[in-house]
């Protein structure tokens, strides 16, 4: 199998968004030490960079998006344009690859690129789906568009008992997110297999409930970023004199913000949290950007203002190296959007989380955060002093120590999974030979 392998092409077809491409570009790594040649496509707009991955060849195709588009709440109708944006060039970009190289053993594609699955069906290419968010996104995301018509008195959903199924399903869906979790599903199912960067211990029941709707095969590869050799893919520059101010604090004692490359906080909020920090008398390391326009002049002042206010005791800055910041001794917790990337690499670390999730997966994510493993809290009203008592009862309070007790039984156990045979290593093989036969 080595030997097919080696002769083995995998293009992987990215999708723009900072944690996307973060978990392809480790998945591409660890593919290329399996064996595997690798052509990375991605969009134009916030491209990698090459020349930190001199083995893989890199193709781009136009995608017709600004930076302020990138910044937009309505994600469904992002994700859209993305997909209607990208199938020619897609199209033509694999054809072309394919031509040159007269096979390609398959074609990975972002979930959220599922343009790429009835192009791949017309080359008579075997496609696979990359989940770059949970199992539970994954089962959401299938049944979402029955869900007018099953509600949630399906006992499937029932049996979950997930507050986030709840609050996503009851949102009145836009136009765009049928059509997106429409053309989802429709993707998955003719998928020639999924990947998702998760652990199974995590998501026992609902990896059983998503191998009832589906019969494609499915391997749990996580967690990537602990698999793959450390290199910085951040599209923003980071500013580790942070770690210097970290290594002034007291254990347990900081915790870390930090909403994510594409979150938009409007000013109110901004404020609260500023005010809500500073009166929580809790030293902490906030990313202030690009999560929030701090280009304003009122941004700029309040941030400034702030950091005279609480002197020593915060540091604030535009992006964080952030797998190492949540391994280090002095972080506490983790006041976070739950991205799938950030949720995983907190667990991997057992740093407890506070939970401000903003759409999508994200509701997902904080509901198993807070109600299934319960390793965090909800940050239900934002308001400065309930910001205030929330940040100390995870980091002072007798609660948080329990929490913070489970969420360090869930860095053991993760770490254990790492070290089985037939976990994660067996799921890779497990991969690789699914993609050299198919």
């Amino acid at each position: 199998m080595e030997e097919q392998q080696k002769s083995s092409h995998v293009v992987l077809v990215m999708v723009t968004f900072q944690g996307h491409m973060n978990a392809a570009l480790q998945l591409a790594t660890i593919l290329h030490s399996k064996g595997f040649s690798i052509t990375i496509v991605h969009l134009e707009l916030n491209s990698p960079n090459p020349s930190n991955y001199p083995e893989f060849t890199f193709v781009s195709i136009p995608d017709n998006l600004t930076e302020s588009q990138l910044s937009d709440k309505d994600i469904p109708g992002l994700v859209r344009r993305v997909n209607k944006n990208c199938a020619a060039p897609l199209q033509k970009c694999l054809e072309k690859i394919l031509h040159s190289h007269h096979h390609i053993s398959a074609v990975i594609y972002d979930s959220f690129m599922f343009c790429a699955q009835p192009i791949v069906d017309d080359l008579g290419l075997p496609g696979v789906t990359l989940c770059t968010h949970s199992a539970l996104g994954l089962l959401f995301y299938h049944v979402f568009p029955q869900l007018n018509e099953k509600g949630l008195e399906s006992p499937e959903l029932q049996a979950l008992q997930l507050q986030g199924f709840h609050a996503l399903s009851s949102q009145n869906p836009t136009e765009a997110g049928m059509e997106v979790g429409a053309a989802f599903a429709n993707a998955l199912k003719s998928s020639s297999a999924i990947i998702v960067n998760s652990m199974e211990f995590l998501e026992l029941e609902v990896l059983s409930k998503i191998k009832q709707y589906l019969p494609t095969p499915i391997f749990i590869v996580g967690p990537l970023h602990k698999l793959a050799p450390t290199m910085c893919n951040s599209l923003c520059t980071e500013d580790n004199k942070c770690i210097s101010w970290l290594n002034k604090q007291a254990p347990k004692s900081v915790i870390y913000v930090s909403f994510g490359s594409i979150v938009n906080i409007d000013k109110q909020e901004l404020i609260e949290t500023a005010w809500g920090l500073s009166n929580s008398k809790q030293p902490f390391l906030w990313v202030a950007m690009p999560s929030m326009d701090r280009g304003s002049e009122w941004t700029e002042s309040l941030l400034n203002g702030l950091e005279e206010s609480v002197g020593e005791r915060g540091f604030i800055v535009k992006w964080a190296p952030q797998k190492e910041v949540l391994a280090h001794a002095a972080v506490g917790g983790f006041w976070s959007h739950c991205g799938w990337n950030s949720t995983i690499e907190s667990i991997c670390e057992g740093v407890p989380m506070i939970c401000r999730p903003f759409f999508g997966d994200q509701i997902l994510n904080a509901s198993y955060i807070c109600n299934v493993w319960k390793i965090g809290l909800e940050s239900q009203n934002l308001e400065r002093g309930n910001i205030e008592r929330t940040i100390k009862r995870l980091m002072v309070d007798m609660e948080g120590n329990y929490i913070r007790k489970r969420a360090m039984d869930l860095k053991e156990k993760a770490a254990f999974y790492l070290m089985e045979d037939g976990s994660t290593s067996g799921s890779f093989d497990g991969l690789a030979k699914h993609i050299s036969s198919v």
